[in-house]
């Protein structure tokens, strides 16, 4: 005994375009997963960048206490000013610092090995207050106090 078996297919007319649309519909979402993944490509890259940008006008507030301790240009009636200033010939990176004279103070003649009178001594401290800027908005502020030992008794 033989089997036969009949196919038929359907006419044109049958056929509703399902694959057509399925096929559309993946089309789609894999399209918004490519823009998606350029988008947050793209995000990552600008904070990456934000943030060596953050770092430079970090290094940028440490060069302006830098260049004002070099500078040696301290009184106790005014501030030492470093005007804004490029680091570097083109760049976009500034630094500026102040250093101001808050107060002195007696050093005990007991912390010298070699028997200074108590008050010949004075501790003049200054703070610096030194700016760094970058691209972008990219700042940071510094705050460092020292102190200079010299003559008391002024």
């Amino acid at each position: 005994m033989k089997l036969e078996r009949n196919y038929t297919l359907g006419s044109r007319d049958d056929q509703r375009g399902a694959v057509l649309v399925a096929g559309l519909i993946i089309l789609m979402v894999l399209t918004v997963l490519g823009v998606s993944s350029i988008n947050t490509a793209t995000l990552e890259l600008t904070m990456a960048g934000n943030a060596q940008f953050h770092q430079e006008a970090f290094q940028a507030a440490e060069t302006g206490i830098d260049i004002s301790m070099a500078r040696r240009d301290f009184n106790t009636l005014t501030p030492a000013v470093v005007d804004p200033m490029p680091l570097d010939v083109g760049s976009s990176y500034y630094t500026e610092a102040t250093s101001t004279f808050m107060e002195n103070t007696p050093v005990p003649g007991a912390a010298f090995s070699m028997g200074v009178s108590t008050g010949s001594v004075q501790a003049f401290h200054y703070d610096i207050v030194a700016r760094g800027t970058g691209p972008r908005n990219a700042s940071s502020v510094h705050n460092q106090s020292f102190y200079i030992v010299g003559p008391g008794g002024l």
